[in-house]
């Protein structure tokens, strides 16, 4: 038996669990889908894309590893090496040594990448007032945003599946 939810409301049991994940796991790829393409047009006026701006983001708080930023965007490694050579190759970005770790370099913003990100910002701000309003005002976004969190929080909660391959004669 599946213990009660953060809201206290039962699990679900049986053949609704596995139709429930199904329907989550679809409409949250085909919403990364819809994030990545509204990434894309906000990013490609300031010369980024959706991916260089989201490694950027990561590092303007502060210099972060390749490893560190694929761990908060929950994204690979490679993908964020890749990605962040050719920030630096750029000029958006610089390595600057790690004193916690002498080959693992931090990855920061320089001034251009800052302004890149800047010009970003006003199409960024245009957006989300229109969806707050497409969504009926500040709750209802707040909800959604909280689902998503919970929802996320959650699967980092759980044990990953089996490393065991796939039956080849199935």
């Amino acid at each position: 038996m599946s213990g009660p939810r953060t809201d206290g409301s039962p699990a679900p049991e049986g053949p609704e669990a596995p139709e429930l994940l199904s329907r989550t796991a679809l409409a949250v790829f085909r919403l990364n889908g819809q994030f990545l393409s509204v990434a894309d047009g906000l990013a490609r006026p300031a010369g980024l894309t959706a991916a260089w701006w989201q490694v950027l983001g990561a590092v303007l708080p502060e210099p972060l590893s390749v490893a560190g930023i694929a761990r908060v965007m929950g994204i690979t490694r490679q993908s964020v090496q890749r990605i962040a050579d050719l920030l630096v190759d750029r000029g958006l970005a610089v390595y600057r040594p790690n004193p916690a770790h002498r080959r693992a370099k931090l990855l920061a913003p320089t001034e251009e990448g800052r302004a890149a990100v800047a010009r970003i910002t006003p199409g960024h701000g245009e957006f989300a007032a229109r969806l707050h309003e497409q969504l009926g005002g500040a709750d209802v976004f707040r909800r959604v945003t909280a689902a998503l969190e919970e929802l996320s929080a959650a699967l980092d909660a759980l044990p990953g599946p089996t490393d065991s391959p796939p039956d080849a004669g199935a």
